[in-house]
């Protein structure tokens, strides 16, 4: 049997409240999951109408919950009843084929890309083309940089000033492995190396 009333209470958070019989009697307690899934959350004062079942502790609680006017929806999801007629219908990927072969192709230039920046590092060469210094250049460097209390590769802004640094100025902490190249993995023989 159905019953008519007004939603008296409603805790949004615990997802609960009570519903006040229209005509008249204790309040009943309602849940979210006794209402429809029609994507609204109760809202005080509401008009419903709703069934009565008794609960575990003898006290009531109001079941299968709509909303007057609204078109009935189904509590559970509808599943599909299999007569025999057909088979059920499966969702299926569709994929154009120019974004595969964009996919594909992105993909590659990343794994190309991350393939020359790994295999440089590993074997101590600079993935970039080496510069060819002019003959005079580190005595250019030379008088371009001056020991300024810098001691560390991020502080530097080339491998010729690292190098400087190195070779010239006290307490310097850019040479980790001790073989003489200065932030090997910052400007020396790394990505970032000119």
């Amino acid at each position: 049997m159905r019953f008519a009333g007004r939603l008296d209470k409603w805790n949004d958070d615990r997802g609960f409240g009570f519903i006040t019989p229209t005509r008249g009697g204790e309040p009943v307690f309602v849940h979210i999951s006794a209402f429809t899934r029609d994507g609204r959350r109760p809202q005080p004062g509401e008009a419903l109408t709703f069934e009565v079942e008794s609960a575990g502790d003898g006290k009531k609680r109001a079941i299968k919950v709509e909303r007057p006017g609204a078109a009935p929806r189904s509590r559970a999801p509808d599943v599909p009843r299999d007569n025999g007629s057909h088979s059920p219908r499966r969702p299926t990927a569709r994929r154009s084929f120019a974004g595969t072969v964009i996919t594909a192709l992105l993909l590659a230039g990343v794994g190309g890309y991350a393939f020359v920046q790994f295999s440089g590092a590993r074997s101590g060469v600079a993935p970039s083309v080496p510069r060819v210094p002019a003959a005079d250049a580190p005595q250019e460097a030379a008088q371009a940089f001056r020991c300024d209390g810098r001691t560390h590769c991020s502080q530097m802004t080339s491998c010729d000033e690292a190098k400087f640094f190195l070779k010239n100025c006290p307490g310097t902490q850019m040479d980790g492995d001790r073989d003489g190249i200065p932030c090997e993995m910052q400007w020396c023989t790394g990505p970032f190396s000119r």
